[in-house]
């Protein structure tokens, strides 16, 4: 009934029984904006999602952005309605990418967020929009409500691909001499750096089993590969682990026992078994503060010499500066000690990430920087290997060209390794275009 008075709105009526030749009737009915929101009411009131999504889309095309976002705003609500997470999700992010101080919207996109299984997201969303300014009544709520996503969904998986252009797939030098106790030796030619184009994919499945109260258990399979035409230079990783995560107060504690193997050129190349440790704790209401340490049994399946221990500690500070900016600090300490002296290292990294959405584009930029001892040298070589590692990255998001819940994603990044070892000692330029969801 609503979709045939919306029909009729513009029709044109019959001629009067009397017509006057001379005269052209015509009868328009034109609604409000205010008027078409009341009739989608109706139509929702009555179960006709029908009308009601087609007055929204209508809506949605006017030019008043005040118009566009309220239209919006109650389509997500509509959509969440009829358990359409993803599709929600997506227009809410249109929502505020127009008006990023939408503050309520952006309280609903954390809930459909937490809905699909993004509860890292979901608390970026919160600390934007306590950035912006919450009143303290509704900002006591946001905090309630960030320590309840902190129980996260049940089961979920994530994936990105990417088409990679790299200058330096194996990390190598581009040196043609390597420096020994008995002079220069000349470096063979499949030894040095090799460009190439691969595809990079990521991907992670999870479930959580309860334990109990807010407490649970998380069994996580993940995997990272970097595929080439050229197959001897294909670097495949799979990681399997488990472990029980506690809810205490604001603090959120993840133990978990892991085992990784990791294929270089189509055969084993390491295997690995650890334990870990995460804690993740708010410091007010725009910062999250997480560490985390692991400890693992390494075992090289091409060198013994590098069979050994590693150990492993990260700070990770995530901040938001306002509703649309934010930054990341990092710090992190690896050490590893192997069979060989000459292969044990001690090293830390510090970087800088930080976004910024512009419309319905998000651009990011990182910057690292860290140094590696060995504890010796390996006896081929006059001086122990000493790094200077620096890398800075660039890339953005572009949610304007979204198909099926995915938007296309652009990298460049620069690494540079100096190293008193000329076979550690690289550079390497990887450009990457790929898709990633558009939330």
């Amino acid at each position: 009934m609503l979709a045939i008075l919306l029909a009729a709105a513009t029709a044109v009526p019959p001629s009067p029984a009397v017509p006057d030749p001379g005269v052209r009737y015509e009868r328009k009915l034109i609604l409000t904006p205010g008027e078409m929101f009341k009739l989608a009411e109706v139509a929702t009131i009555r179960g006709d999602l029908t009308t009601a999504s087609a007055i929204y889309a209508a809506l949605e095309r006017n030019p008043d952005s005040d118009v566009r976002a309220e239209a919006r705003f109650r389509y997500a609500k509509q959509l969440l309605g009829e358990k359409r997470n993803r599709d929600a999700a997506l227009m809410l992010r249109r929502l505020i990418d127009e008006k990023p101080g939408a503050t309520v919207a952006r309280l609903e996109l954390a809930h459909a967020l937490q809905l699909l299984g993004e509860p890292d997201a979901a608390l970026r969303e919160l600390r934007a929009a306590q950035a912006s300014g919450l009143p303290p009544a509704v900002a006591r709520l946001v905090d309630r409500y960030s320590e309840a996503l902190r129980a996260s969904r049940p089961f979920g998986a994530s994936f990105e691909i990417a088409l990679a252009p790299d200058s330096n797939i194996n990390r190598a030098t581009r040196s043609d001499t390597l420096g020994t106790i008995f002079g220069d030796f000349d470096i063979g030619k499949d030894s040095k750096a090799k460009s190439g184009t691969g595809l990079s994919i990521q991907g992670q499945a999870y479930q959580r089993l309860s334990i109990g109260a807010d407490n649970s258990l998380l069994v996580r399979l993940s995997g990272a590969a970097d595929l080439y035409r050229k197959m001897d230079f294909n670097d495949i990783a799979v990681d399997l682990a488990a472990g029980p995560e506690f809810r205490l107060g604001r603090n959120q504690l993840n133990f978990e026992a892991g085992a990784t193997q990791r294929w270089f050129g189509q055969k084993p190349f390491m295997r690995s078994a650890r334990i870990g440790a995460t804690w993740v704790r708010p410091i007010g209401s725009l910062t999250q503060l997480r560490l985390s340490g692991s400890a693992a049994l390494v075992d090289n399946q091409m060198n013994d010499l590098q069979d050994g221990k590693a150990f492993s500690g990260k700070l990770d500070l995530e901040r938001a500066l306002s509703a649309t900016t934010g930054i990341r600090l990092n710090l992190s300490r690896d050490r590893q000690s192997l069979e060989d002296p000459g292969y044990s290292t001690t090293g830390w990294r510090a970087g800088l990430l930080g976004w910024h959405d512009v419309g319905r584009m998000t651009f990011t930029a990182e910057a690292e920087m860290g140094r590696l001892h060995a504890d010796d040298r390996l006896q081929l070589f006059p001086d122990r290997r000493s790094d200077r590692y620096s890398s800075i990255s660039l890339g953005a998001t572009f949610r304007q060209l979204q198909w099926h819940g995915f938007a296309p994603v652009t990298r460049f990044s620069i690494e540079r390794n100096r190293s008193t070892i000329e076979f550690y000692d690289y550079r390497r330029t990887r450009s990457e275009v790929g898709v990633v969801r558009a939330f």
